[in-house]
């Protein structure tokens, strides 16, 4: 469970928050959104964003791909990423690190393979639990997160410890 605490903001920002978004909140926010942003770094330092699809479980974000895609070859030089959610007034937003992920546990690839398959099968997309034994999965851990769903009003920060 990660720790909760106020961001540091500029003066004038934010005077007087009156809540807290509660982690429960952004974990369900998390798991139930099917669309992502996933934002790497170039190796020149130029940002790159990308819409994902993906699962969080256990505290994590699990997403699949090739090792060719361009994420994918700026998370070899740098593991830091940023994820967030689509909107611009329900914010969750994660930084933390990001990279391929070892063939998964039998439990593991079952869970993944069924939140998956539950979340875009509409989408034509139902992976079984091998999709992963040869790689392509990856996953994203979580250092920090910003949310609010009323800026001047809660927003929270959420620190993981390692």
């Amino acid at each position: 469970m990660p720790r909760t605490m106020r961001p540091k903001l500029p003066k004038g920002y934010v005077e007087s928050p009156t809540s807290e978004v509660s982690w429960s909140y952004v974990e369900n926010r998390l798991a139930e959104s099917t669309n992502y942003w996933l934002c790497t770094v170039y190796p020149d330092g130029r940002p790159h964003v990308v819409p994902r699809w993906g699962v969080f479980l256990d505290g994590k974000f699990y997403y699949d791909g090739s090792p060719d895609t361009r994420h994918a070859r700026n998370l070899e030089k740098n593991p830091n990423a940023t994820l967030h959610l689509e909107s611009g007034n329900d914010v969750v937003i994660m930084e933390g690190t990001s990279q391929a992920a070892p063939k998964p546990e039998p439990e593991l690839a079952q869970r993944l393979s069924a939140v998956y398959t539950a979340k875009y099968r509409s989408e034509g997309y139902a992976p079984k639990p091998d999709q992963w034994d040869k790689g392509g999965l990856y996953v994203f851990t979580p250092r920090q997160c910003l949310a609010w769903t009323r800026f001047f009003e809660n927003p929270t920060k959420f620190v993981f410890d390692d």
